[in-house]
């Protein structure tokens, strides 16, 4: 049997490649997608290979994860129960769809990944590979019984890395899990299972891996300009830029001035609450930018269909329905209404902050000579029209009103008496 398994280096799947490698007597195949961590992924191949892999996949993803997935959802505006910028989310299908490529190319007969069941991860992984090869097994270890017994806490595998000589760094108590990628720093689990636990704390610091705190980025707002082609940012401060180099300078510029922390209890898709705290510096500012970019030139109406179609875009992100047929749907919806989002935001950047510093369009539909209080020289709009207009969208809320009236007085008039 072969199996292809995601691996991180760290502990969890240092364990489940050398488990699975044992359990199912299978070559093991080991992949990680380079979509931002930075220096975890330092000595990441021979550290697999030592863990028991034939083979390791470290495939660089940066660019595809920025133009094929963090840019079409920050065009859709998408934010989770109106905080979460899904930044884990996004990555999850396409760590899922490479992993499917090399499983086909490697004639493998399964996948694993080490997403526990009480997670999202696990249903966001599953339901990206049912959707691009139906046929192909998917193991997650931490649904088998037989696995969970085996490593109660991080104790037993620790012992187990020491018993089979897997190289690992790790301690028999960790603070917090992290997730990095491109997008975002997640944290949550240990200590921030408790929501009381202020994690913005000045003692706790040392925990953030982007951003500096607001109170101590610098006391000079610094103002930024995006410039923006059908909905996408193509230039940061006048600087033409491809999709993965505008989020690596806005992450920078904003993690310099403490933009984009966010502490929030959100609703998994299994059932259960759970604690996040997210770093998204870059992420932040380019969804205010492009929504002031709207502003300005997206139709009215448009706007208001893509804006309540928000809500279910993002739970389908978040849930794991990224190759569903109606993501595609709505994604195709949505490049239709960029079509004309193009053109210069400013913003100014302050201690945690993002200001709209002015935004412009070759193709505004914001009209000064139209929306004056002064004389209108255009003669578009005549305000005595207005009139009419207020007595046709009266007209129901003034027949609810009588008829509401008349149904108290007749629930108010007195019975008649029998003679």
């Amino acid at each position: 049997m072969k199996i292809v398994v995601a691996y991180s280096g760290g502990l969890d799947t240092s364990v489940i490649l050398n488990w699975i490698k044992e359990a199912y007597s299978a070559e093991v195949i080991a992949f990680c997608a380079d979509i931002g961590q930075e220096e975890e992924l330092k000595g990441l191949k021979p550290k697999a290979l030592r863990t028991g892999a034939s083979k390791c996949y470290v495939d660089d993803l940066q660019a595809e994860f920025a133009r094929d997935f963090i840019f079409p959802m920050m065009q859709a505006g998408a934010m989770y129960e109106g905080e979460y910028f899904l930044g884990t989310s996004i990555a999850r299908p396409l760590i899922a769809k490479r992993m499917v490529e090399i499983a086909l190319a490697e004639k493998a007969d399964a996948i694993a990944h080490g997403a526990t069941g009480k997670g999202n991860d696990q249903v966001r992984f599953e339901l990206a590979a049912a959707a691009l090869a139906p046929d192909l097994q998917v193991i997650a270890p931490w649904r088998e019984e037989g696995f969970r017994a085996e490593f109660p806490g991080r104790a037993e595998m620790i012992e187990y890395c020491r018993r089979h000589k897997v190289p690992v760094e790790a301690s028999a108590k960790k603070p917090y899990s992290m997730d990095r990628n491109l997008l975002h720093i997640s944290y949550e689990s240990g200590i921030l299972e408790d929501p009381w636990f202020d994690a913005f704390a000045p003692e706790n610091r040392a925990m953030f891996k982007l951003s500096a705190s607001p109170e101590e980025a610098p006391d000079k707002a610094e103002i930024v300009t995006l410039d923006f082609v059908e909905g996408n940012c193509v230039a940061v401060n006048g600087r033409n830029l491809d999709p993965l180099a505008v989020m690596k300078t806005l992450n920078k510029i904003g993690g310099r001035h403490g933009v984009g922390r966010v502490d929030m209890v959100e609703n998994r898709f299994v059932g259960m609450k759970s604690r996040g705290v997210y770093e998204t510096p870059g992420g932040s500012i380019l969804h205010f930018a492009h929504r002031q970019m709207e502003s300005l030139t997206m139709d009215r109406e448009v706007m208001h269909l893509r804006d309540g179609l928000i809500p279910k875009y993002s739970t389908l992100v978040y849930n794991g329905f990224w190759f569903a047929p109606e993501r595609l749907a709505l994604q195709s919806l949505i490049t239709e209404s960029q079509k004309n989002v193009t053109g210069t935001v400013r913003v100014r950047l302050y201690k945690g902050n993002i200001l709209a510093a002015g935004r412009r369009s070759p193709v505004s539909l914001y009209r000064p000579d139209i929306a004056t209080m002064e004389a209108d020289p255009t003669q578009a709009y005549n305000q005595g029209d207005a009139t009419g207009f207020i007595r046709l969208n009266s007209l129901r809320l003034k027949v609810a009103a009588k008829v509401a009236k008349g149904g108290r007085k007749s629930a108010k008039a007195p019975a008649k008496k029998r003679k």
